[in-house]
């Protein structure tokens, strides 16, 4: 039967075979190509777009929110320069400017990684030094981003203390405790807080508040206290400008030179807050949205408090409505409420607002007894309202799952917070203590009676801010090398 099959049909029956055969070939390796290529958009598309959405969303708050408080520096700098002498205002922003550079040098080499870094009992971190772009992801954001957020916080933690070291410390003295205090002091405090370190878990280990521990939702101690007490160290081995107290007991007020300046200070710093406080929810998408509000909502409440009430303190003690009161008074309310403003009502809020403002009017008269000069008032805002702020979760905390006293949560939070204050008290007073003792008795801690005298404008930066303003008393020298300005030798010493 096969022989009789005629060869040409039976090729044209092999070919037309071999067809078939090859398109199935081709088929299946066609079909292969496009299972293994939709197989690849997928595995490249596998993360979920609406969580790629709310990372974006949230990254791009949080970097806001941390330019925010990075433009707080200008605050500071307008406080600053506002209540203390024309003669100084150049050094006075010179050092607001480089506490900032140096914070950011310090942060980015080993703060942030003593900070946040994998925990060495609960004491300090050992990871992310020297962070790159390819370190991943933090706290669900790129890690660059949240690095930037807590180095605006460090920054502000060291500029705190320019304010009370005002008109009479060097600046080479300055850079390298504005430098060390970014670098190794307000890092390791920040990582017990946290960097889930020992404080942040000390509930557990107590017993006092299981699940729980130290809470400061945004710095109440972590950074304002870190920084008030250190201004307090310094203020004290500083000693006072000279003529501010008198020999009998007497206090001499030593008036700034720009009531608009300092106020201008103060709407940049309340402006700044609403970065500092609810920024730190690190996230504003979904549900987050909800606490922001309500942090947001507490820390303009606070600082309306604190100025209401630090006007009227002033008010019936001197017979005038004091302005530097009431100014200060929003910042007293705004540091106040930076730890429990994520834990409280609106209500609660006020009552924090409201104590805050006599504190910071006493505690600038409590200083005065004790002849610690403070041409700011930093210490009584950022550490005895740090202080009160961060007691006050203890006291009144409702939400965001801490229960203070006056909710029924007992005492056990509050023994909690009192801890966390006597520790950032112990660590960063006896660290500062002994970097500034150090400073003092190598390179100088304080410039000389002249230089005080004259102004650290010319005699430290050879410049004034006020170009038109006659020192009396003074013949300026322009000096070859340089174009630098010194006085001549032989000069009187402006009055």
């Amino acid at each position: 039967m096969f022989a009789s099959i005629n060869p040409s049909i039976w090729r044209s029956g092999l070919a037309a075979r071999s067809k078939r055969a090859a398109l199935r070939v081709i088929g299946a390796t066609a079909g292969l190509a496009v299972v293994l290529t939709t197989a690849h958009i997928v595995g490249a598309q596998e993360a979920d777009p609406v969580a790629e959405a709310t990372r974006g969303v949230n990254t791009t708050w949080v970097l806001i929110t941390a330019f925010l408080v990075f433009f707080m520096q200008a605050g500071f700098a307008f406080v600053e320069a506002g209540l203390t002498r024309a003669k100084n205002t150049t050094n006075i922003l010179m050092k607001n400017l480089m506490d900032f550079v140096m914070a950011t040098l310090g942060y980015w080499v080993i703060g942030f990684g003593l900070m946040f870094g994998q925990s060495s009992g609960g004491l300090f971190g050992t990871t992310y030094f020297f962070i790159g772009a390819d370190a991943g992801d933090f706290a669900g954001l790129p890690i660059l981003a949240f690095w930037l957020f807590q180095l605006v916080f460090a920054g502000t933690a060291a500029t705190i203390v320019s304010g009370a070291m005002a008109e009479r410390t060097k600046f080479s003295a300055y850079l390298i405790y504005s430098l060390i205090i970014s670098l190794l002091i307000y890092p390791i405090f920040g990582h017990w807080v946290w960097g889930s370190g020992w404080l942040w878990t000390l509930g557990d280990s107590t017993g006092l508040v299981p699940g729980g521990g130290f809470r400061d939702f945004a710095g109440s101690t972590v950074v304002h206290s870190v920084g008030g007490w250190a201004a307090l160290m310094g203020a004290i081995l500083l000693g006072p400008r000279i003529g501010r107290f008198g020999k009998d007991g007497q206090v001499n007020f030593i008036p700034g030179h720009s009531v608009s300046l300092f106020a201008l200070g103060i709407f940049i710093l309340w402006l700044g807050w609403f970065g500092f406080n609810p920024g730190s929810q690190l996230a504003i998408a979904g549900g987050n949205a909800d606490a922001v509000a309500l942090v947001a909502a507490n820390t303009n409440i606070a600082a309306a408090a604190g100025a209401v009430t630090a006007l009227l303190t002033a008010w019936m003690r001197g017979g005038k409505p004091d302005v530097a009161a009431a100014m200060n008074g929003v910042l007293a309310g705004l540091v106040a409420i930076t730890a429990p403003c994520a834990f409280v009502t609106p209500l609660d809020s006020i009552i924090i607002g409201a104590v805050a403002g006599p504190i910071v009017v006493f505690g600038n008269l409590f200083l005065e007894k004790l002849k610690i000069d403070d041409p700011v008032g930093a210490i009584p805002v950022h550490l005895m309202n740090g202080v009160w702020g961060t007691l006050a979760i203890g006291l009144f905390a409702s939400q965001g799952g801490v229960t203070g006293l006056f909710a029924g949560g007992g005492f056990g939070q509050l023994i909690i917070q009192l801890i966390g204050v006597v520790a950032c008290g112990a660590w960063t007073a006896g660290t500062t203590f002994v970097l500034f003792f150090a400073i003092k008795k190598t390179i100088g801690l304080r410039v000389s009676t002249h230089e005080e005298m004259v102004g650290l404008d010319l005699l430290e930066h050879g410049s004034t801010a006020y170009p038109g303003d006659v020192v009396p008393g003074l013949i300026v020298r322009q000096q070859p090398r340089g174009g630098e300005t010194r006085p001549a030798a032989g000069t009187m010493p402006a009055k």
